[in-house]
């Protein structure tokens, strides 16, 4: 079983989230409201992927930036990362910084979005 760590997202979008991956993985869900408690979580125990929302919820902290340090960490750099967001400038911008190719909200449901998860989760 695969475990995935969802940093940022509102309750509603983080229901729909695990509604999607339960239903088509056999997956563990884990969730972070904060940057902060996301590193607390990826320093305490194995993460397979982590999906960041572009803004996170509590403090609306940029999604891109953790996505950064995450990669930059030495002991981190491996994670598996995509960005939560419907834009394609930030996904750009989030490959860049060596995430995956991630999937906005409005896609949750795509037959490509779940073959991008698939990659990672199969």
């Amino acid at each position: 079983m695969k475990t995935v760590l969802d940093v940022g997202n509102c309750d509603m979008d983080h229901g729909s989230l695990r509604a999607m991956l339960e239903a088509n993985f056999q997956v563990s869900l884990l969730r972070a409201h904060t940057a902060e408690e996301a590193f607390d979580l990826l320093q305490s125990q194995e993460i397979d992927l982590l999906l960041v929302n572009r803004k996170l919820d509590r403090d609306q902290s940029d999604g891109l930036a953790m996505i950064k340090l995450v990669k930059a960490h030495p002991e981190l750099s491996g994670t598996a990362c995509m960005l939560i967001s419907n834009f394609d400038q930030y996904q750009q911008q989030a490959m860049e910084s060596g995430a995956e190719p991630g999937f906005g909200k409005q896609r949750l449901q795509a037959p490509e979005t779940k073959a991008l998860l698939a990659s990672l989760l199969a």
